[in-house]
C-alpha cells in the first residue's frame, strides 16, 4: 500500500494477488480500495487487483474544493489503466459509484478497456431515461435524504443511506470510527448527482452505450432496491452482449458479502480458469 499522486492528486493504492493478468478494481461511494480483499482472494494468483482510495475516500487526499468527483476520479482510473496495462487495455471491476467510473472509462478510453465487471453500478440516469414504475418510486422515495442534505442534519443522512445501500447493523450500531468515517463523507453521495442523475456527462444519451463492444457481466443482488433491477436491466438491453446475473439473498454489498457465489462468474468472465477447491 502507498499513496502517490496520480492524475494530480495524492491517491491511496493497494495492490491484492500475484497473477500477471491486471485489474483494476473501482470501489463503492464511502469506502475504500481494500473492499475488494474479498474478491481479490478469489482471484488468488491468476490476477492482481489495482484499488485505489477515490478522492475523499480511504486514505486518498480530501477532493479538493471545486472539483468534480466523478470527473477525477475517472482520471485517476485512465491514469491507473494505461499504467497496469503498459499500453494493452486491462479488466475492470466496479461496483456502485465505481461502476459509473468503469462505465466512463469505457465510453470515454475504450482503448484501455478490455472487459467490464459491473457490480450494481448506480447509473441512475439510464432508469431515468427508460422510465417507468421504478424510476418514479425511487425518485419520491429521495425525498428524505436530500431534505436531510439540504438541512444539514450530516448523521441523519448518513443513517438513512447506510439503511439503504448498508448491510449488517445499523449505523448507530457500528463502531465509532466507522459511523464517523461515513458521516464525514455523506456530503460526497449528492456530489455525484449531476453526473449520476443527470447525465451531465452525456453517458446514457442514446447510441452511447450501444456503442460499447466489450465483454461486459452485470450483478446484482437479490435482495437489493428495486431500482438496481432497473439500472441493470436497462444495461443489459442496451449494451451488445453484456450478461446479466443475480446472486439470491444478497444484497448491494454482494462482492464483500457474496465473493464465493460470485467467484465462479468473474473467473468465466474474466476467461480463467476455475478456481481450485478450498480445503
Amino acid at each position: 500500500m502507498k499513496t502517490e499522486t496520480i492524475a494530480g492528486h495524492p491517491v491511496h493504492l493497494r495492490r491484492m494477488g500475484t497473477g500477471a493478468r491486471p485489474v483494476l478494481a473501482l470501489h463503492c461511494s464511502l469506502a475504500h480500495g481494500g473492499a475488494w480483499g474479498a474478491m481479490a482472494a478469489h482471484l488468488g494468483n491468476a490476477a492482481t487487483l489495482t484499488a485505489p482510495d477515490f478522492p475523499g475516500h480511504g486514505a486518498s487526499a480530501d477532493l479538493p474544493a471545486g472539483a468534480d468527483l466523478h470527473d477525477l476520479s475517472t482520471a485517476i482510473a485512465a491514469t491507473l489503466a494505461t499504467r497496469i496495462g503498459g499500453g494493452a487495455p486491462v479488466d475492470v471491476l466496479g461496483h456502485s459509484f465505481g461502476g459509473t467510473v468503469a462505465i466512463r472509462l469505457a465510453l470515454e478510453r475504450p482503448d484501455l478497456v478490455r472487459s467490464l465487471a459491473l457490480f450494481e453500478p448506480v447509473l441512475f440516469s439510464v432508469a431515468r431515461v427508460a422510465g417507468g414504475p421504478a424510476w418514479e418510486e425511487w425518485l419520491a422515495g429521495q425525498e428524505p435524504f436530500a431534505a436531510m442534505i439540504a438541512q444539514g442534519d450530516r448523521a441523519g443522512a448518513a443513517a438513512w443511506f447506510h439503511g439503504l445501500w448498508g448491510q449488517g447493523p445499523a449505523l448507530a450500531d457500528l463502531p465509532v470510527t466507522l459511523q464517523r468515517y461515513i458521516i464525514d463523507r455523506i456530503h460526497l453521495i449528492p456530489a455525484t448527482n449531476a453526473v449520476l442523475f443527470d447525465d451531465i456527462r452525456g453517458l446514457v444519451v442514446p447510441g452511447r452505450l450501444e456503442s460499447l463492444r466489450l465483454p461486459v457481466l452485470l450483478a446484482q443482488g437479490g435482495a437489493s432496491p428495486a431500482i438496481v433491477a432497473a439500472v441493470n436491466g436497462t444495461l443489459a438491453a442496451r449494451i451488445p452482449g453484456a450478461r446479466a446475473i443475480s446472486v439470491p439473498g444478497a444484497g448491494h454489498m454482494l462482492p464483500l458479502t457474496h465473493a464465493a457465489d460470485l467467484a465462479p462468474a468473474l473467473r468465466a468472465h474474466l476467461g480463467l480458469p476455475a478456481e481450485a477447491a478450498r480445503q
